[in-house]
């Protein structure tokens, strides 16, 4: 089984390369950094890929974002994300997909090197492997974001920063995008909270009082 590794701290790469190695599992690369793991993912088509969220050169959600594109290219492709964190809207879409294996592990509650193997193996044979708190979470939030449901994690991202009080061009700017792309995001969460054109109401307005009633 040909896994594809992203974890960016040394030691911690080191240490599961050898742990899977020692489980008969093939490392076709380990990676530190987004770039190398989306070059990784879409050249060498690993059977599974194990995915620290937080890489170089963002140190955000670098890591799961690239294997959310690479499922995107490759739909199907087993992923196990490890975190810290859990980063909720990318679990969501993530776990929204509906296909291929996927799983989402915090690294400080991964106890023995058997529980970890088993997940991965899980994955890759198209299965799920989650931890109980990161379920717990999503659910949580969800529960409070119903009316956001509908919304993409890009789409959320952009009324975030509507409700910053940004323009177009600022939001542009800073997701580093056109503004015609901004416009379009606008136009699909207008549509998405039913907020149609009129004369009395600024439907912007609208849609960023819909996100602070459904913030946590």
């Amino acid at each position: 089984m040909r896994v594809v590794l992203a974890e960016d701290l040394f030691l911690l790469r080191d240490g599961l390369v050898r742990m899977l190695e020692a489980y008969d599992f093939e490392i076709a690369a380990a990676v530190e950094s987004g770039p190398e793991l989306t070059k990784a993912l879409a050249e060498l088509a690993p059977d599974v890929a194990v995915v620290d969220v937080r890489l170089p050169p963002s140190h955000t959600d670098e890591g799961l974002q690239c294997a959310l594109a690479a499922r995107r290219a490759r739909p199907g492709l087993p992923v196990l994300v490890l975190s810290q964190h859990v980063e909720q809207l990318y679990a969501r879409e993530l776990l929204a997909d509906g296909n291929g294996g996927v799983g989402y592990l915090l690294k400080d509650r991964v106890f023995d090197a058997e529980q970890f193997v088993d997940a991965v193996r899980r994955v890759a044979a198209g299965g799920t492997a989650m931890d109980p708190q990161v379920i717990q979470q999503l659910l949580a939030r969800r529960s409070v974001q119903e009316p956001l449901g509908g919304l993409t994690p890009r789409e959320l991202e952009v009324l975030e920063l509507m409700a910053q009080g940004r323009s177009n061009a600022a939001i542009a700017a800073q997701l580093v995008v056109t503004e015609r792309a901004i416009a379009k995001h606008t136009s699909n969460i207008f549509t998405k909270l039913n907020l149609t054109v009129s004369d009395d109401d600024n439907r912007r307005v609208l849609a960023v009082l819909a996100y602070l009633d459904s913030a946590p």
